[in-house]
């Protein structure tokens, strides 16, 4: 969150946008193939495609169980009925930055936009133009499995009222910009705190515990701090190497989700943007494990 920015101001924001409509800016024309960089930057295949052996990029279908029900992950090729190929710019950007539908729905946050909503303008043009290049897959979406309420997306605007805050990403000067890079890219692009924060009874992220872990996450599993509480006893290359290979100092392999960010994300990332990823987690405050 920005200075200035509070909860009840991104519900004001939601309030007038569905009244009168969001002006969305017109994208010009995106690089397809830095798009193809900032999906890898972002875990995209990870959540729209299946696990399932020779599964098709971006064609859905990847489960992802959590305490309010089961989530599929959507076709997003430019398929024009399964997928997302009668969407314009401005669709696109507004799904991002709004965690809304073309016609008008919420998106429920399994769809990672609290983070998302921080991606530049530039970046979401050539991310566009990358999802607008792939193969049009036929893949039905499948739809979502949810308790009663969650299953509700109305309520997701309350949820939104209180958790959400729309960006995109602004710089802080009393940061390098290396630094501010490295913000960006765990904070945005690689939305890392929506696994590695703690949450809500009503899911909705801890603020004050940024990246600090959590007892309970995706599949039900622990997942690890990110602060320098943890990370203090790896130094930066132990780190580095653990992020491109997944080789622990102590010999471990990461395994099952953390494997898969490492083999389709951090081990992609140029050399400077890993370097700006590993100094901005090393800037963060120390914060203790979340409780179990």
């Amino acid at each position: 969150m920005t200075a200035g920015q509070s909860p009840a101001w991104a519900g004001l924001f939601f309030f007038v946008a569905l009244l009168w409509g969001l002006a969305l800016p017109a994208l010009a024309q995106g690089d397809a193939k830095r798009g193809a960089y900032l999906a890898k930057v972002g875990g995209c295949a990870g959540c729209h495609t299946d696990a399932k052996k020779d599964a098709v990029p971006y064609a859905g279908g990847r489960v992802l169980k959590t305490p309010f029900g089961t989530f599929y992950g959507p076709n997003i090729t430019p398929h024009a009925e399964a997928g997302i190929g009668r969407w314009g710019e401005a669709d696109f950007l507004l799904a991002l930055r709004s965690g809304v539908r073309p016609d008008g729905a919420h998106y429920f946050p399994a769809f990672p936009y609290p983070s998302f909503t921080l991606i530049r303008d530039a970046d979401a043009r050539d991310l566009w133009a990358y999802f607008r290049s792939l193969p049009p897959d036929g893949r039905a979406s499948r739809p979502h499995n949810l308790s009663f309420p969650f299953s509700l997306r109305f309520l997701v605007g309350f949820w939104k009222w209180l958790y959400y805050v729309p960006g995109p990403f602004v710089a802080d000067t009393g940061r390098t910009p290396m630094l501010n890079r490295g913000a960006y890219l765990v904070g945005a692009l690689g939305h890392c705190g929506e696994c590695h924060t703690p949450r809500t009874a009503l899911g909705g992220p801890k603020r004050d515990r940024l990246l600090a872990g959590a007892a309970k996450g995706p599949e039900g599993k622990r997942v690890p701090n990110l602060t320098p509480a943890k990370l203090k006893k790896w130094d930066h290359n132990e780190l580095r190497e653990f992020l491109l290979g997944g080789i622990t100092p102590d010999g471990d392999v990461a395994a099952e989700t953390m494997g898969e960010v490492i083999r389709n994300t951090t081990s992609q990332l140029t050399p400077e943007d890993l370097v700006a990823l590993i100094a901005y987690l090393r800037s963060l405050p120390a914060l203790a494990d979340e409780p179990r």
